[in-house]
């Protein structure tokens, strides 16, 4: 509780406003400023939308606009299966690593230490984004995960283990929100929350299979198969975020321009 107290005053004091929002209220300035800060396209003043079931409607159709029809749906694929993995791991650790041949204590822990170094994650992979594009570290994340998850069914000596076990968690968790990141890029500020709120929802999905997954292996006597299908999710996660730039060039008629500001690669 104290920690979330401290942060929130600290988030909203530190924490620009973004430049669509600043722009919708009218403040022109400040959005332009903001975005010359942080490298960013400024921001345009897009049409209204329209109110009521036929503008929902219209927003969700204009996620399969020329250079998103194609993208949005491995979007959420790879939203899909990176929630499975983070939910599947975090609830069947433990048991898994019991099944691998772990003491209790030890499996327990290892569960404490994938989230550590799931926050570190967080860190690297916003900066190494910034450089090479949330498109490319996911893939990258989703294929080390999967890496990660195959070395941690095998029978390592137990400090090896614990470093296994914690890059996994690095990769692991970042490489969802590098979707999410990705998807950014992938709609144009119109459409971008409507964009960001499908991938959500869509991989919220995986938030459920996952743990069933895990649940129906365990009770069927097959716990350590549970490495073998999360390493499966993350090379899911990686072919399906890595077609995104694809489908984009695929999806989009080559004399439109692209509406994104950013590449997503």
């Amino acid at each position: 509780m104290l920690p979330a107290v401290t942060a929130a005053p600290l988030l909203l004091r530190l924490l620009p406003e973004s430049p669509g929002v600043l722009l919708a209220k009218g403040r022109t300035a400040e959005a332009d400023a903001v975005a010359d800060r942080y490298g960013m396209a400024r921001p345009v003043p897009a049409d209204a939308p329209a109110q009521g079931p036929k503008g929902r409607l219209d927003a969700v159709r204009a996620l399969f606009r020329p250079g998103a029809r194609w993208a949005t749906p491995l979007l959420w694929l790879a939203s899909f299966a990176g929630l499975l993995l983070v939910y599947g791991v975090s609830t069947w650790l433990p048991q898994m690593m019991r099944a691998a041949g772990y003491g209790l204590t030890s499996s327990v822990s290892f569960l404490l230490v994938i989230n550590a170094g799931g926050i570190v994650g967080m860190l690297i992979a916003g900066r190494t984004a910034d450089r090479y594009g949330p498109v490319k570290v996911s893939a990258l994340w989703f294929l080390l995960t999967a890496a990660g998850a195959l070395l941690l069914g095998a029978r390592l000596p137990l400090a090896l283990t614990y470093v296994v076990v914690a890059v996994t968690g690095v990769w692991l968790f970042s490489a969802q929100v590098m979707v999410y990141a990705a998807a950014g890029h992938v709609y144009p500020a119109a459409q971008r929350a409507t964009g960001l709120g499908w991938v959500t929802g869509i991989g919220r999905t995986g938030a459920v299979v996952g743990p069933w997954l895990g649940g129906t292996l365990a009770a069927a006597g097959n716990d350590r198969l549970g490495f073998t299908a999360f390493a499966l999710a993350g090379l899911l996660g990686a072919l399906a975020i890595g077609l995104v730039p694809l489908a984009r060039r695929i999806g989009h008629p080559a004399a439109a321009p692209s509406p994104a500001p950013v590449s997503a690669e």
